[in-house]
């Protein structure tokens, strides 16, 4: 913002006075301050103009790397199906094994049809 003359000739510097007034309920119905937080009644903020700025964003954005919040990583669980496979027979290990081949390939399949939808 610049420096305006008004129609009587004086000089009013619009930056500084909005700096000045940054914290002062604005007129309104709103219950907010000059900058946009969310204030009380006795003028403290309750609630941030940047975490509605973020809050609203992420509305907005279908991307999922986009928010703000972060969950946190779960940890890996140990392979419980590798201390049963010493008890099974020869047969039944190839039969495991074929299965978990078809598991696989599923997967592939299944990857392959998102990307085919993606590019429709």
């Amino acid at each position: 913002m610049s420096i305006y003359r008004t129609a009587m000739g004086k000089s009013v510097d619009m930056s500084s006075l909005v700096a000045r007034n940054e914290k002062v309920r604005a007129v309104g119905n709103m219950n907010v301050n000059a900058r946009g937080d969310t204030i009380d009644a006795e003028g403290r903020v309750i609630k941030p103009v940047n975490e509605k700025v973020n809050n609203a964003y992420s509305k907005t954005v279908g991307n999922r790397g986009a928010h703000v919040v972060r969950k946190p990583q779960q940890a890996l669980q140990p392979d419980i199906v590798t201390a049963s496979k010493l008890e099974l027979t020869p047969e039944e290990l190839e039969l495991e094994e074929s299965f978990n081949d078809d598991l696989e390939i599923e997967k592939i399949k299944e990857e392959e049809i998102k990307k085919a939808t993606k590019k429709k």
